[in-house]
């Protein structure tokens, strides 16, 4: 086990950006690597219904990106738009793609239908599991349209509910490039066959 994190922290720690000033590293929000996810993702899907980790894992794991919004923040809809790209990769590895943001279902679904999303898209409209990640920015008040968005970050879920990577970039505008979910996700098959 021990091989598998020292693997998967060095992958974290070369996509997790610091900031200048000393702050935390943008991989250092939400629950530790090894950790149990703290929430059983509880969201609206993009048919109205109501679904949880077990309706949307992959035979291995979930890879389970937060943005911010898809109907509003053009870094995500660029984001979302790129991880097209990375979906059968994803898939191929035995892993599901979700992106959860705080957008309406409405909004999430209107997104998904017009680029063709093969991937789920999760309405987290109250933030619950966005606050249950310990992700929420707080920059925005309770009255900012903003209010309740995530940190942008991507979160590698083993099949057993055990968070096997973190990834992220220190500010909003960047997020990590779409080939490293897959080759993090090798790290992680990697060093559980050593």
């Amino acid at each position: 086990m021990r091989a598998i994190l020292i693997s998967i922290m060095f992958l974290v720690v070369s996509s997790a950006g610091f900031a200048d000033d000393g702050a935390m590293a943008a991989t250092d929000r939400g629950p530790e690597i090894g950790a149990m996810i703290p929430s059983d993702l509880t969201s609206i899907d993009l048919s109205g219904e109501v679904t949880n980790f077990d309706g949307v894992v992959g035979e291995n794991g979930l890879v389970l990106a937060f943005v911010r919004s898809v109907k509003w923040c053009p870094f995500c809809k660029t984001q979302v738009k790129d991880l097209v790209s990375g979906v059968a990769d994803i898939n191929a590895r035995g892993y599901s793609l979700v992106v959860l943001s705080y957008d309406s279902p409405k909004h999430t679904k209107a997104f998904a239908e017009e680029y063709e999303l093969d991937f789920t898209l999760l309405s987290d409209r109250k933030s619950e599991v966005i606050d249950d990640f310990g992700i929420r920015n707080d920059k925005y008040g309770k009255f900012h349209f903003a209010n309740g968005v995530p940190h942008p970050m991507i979160f590698i879920i083993g099949a057993d509910k055990t968070i096997q990577a973190k990834l992220a970039e220190k500010g909003y505008k960047d997020r990590p490039p779409v080939p490293l979910i897959a080759q993090t996700i090798d790290s992680i098959i990697a060093a559980k066959e050593q």
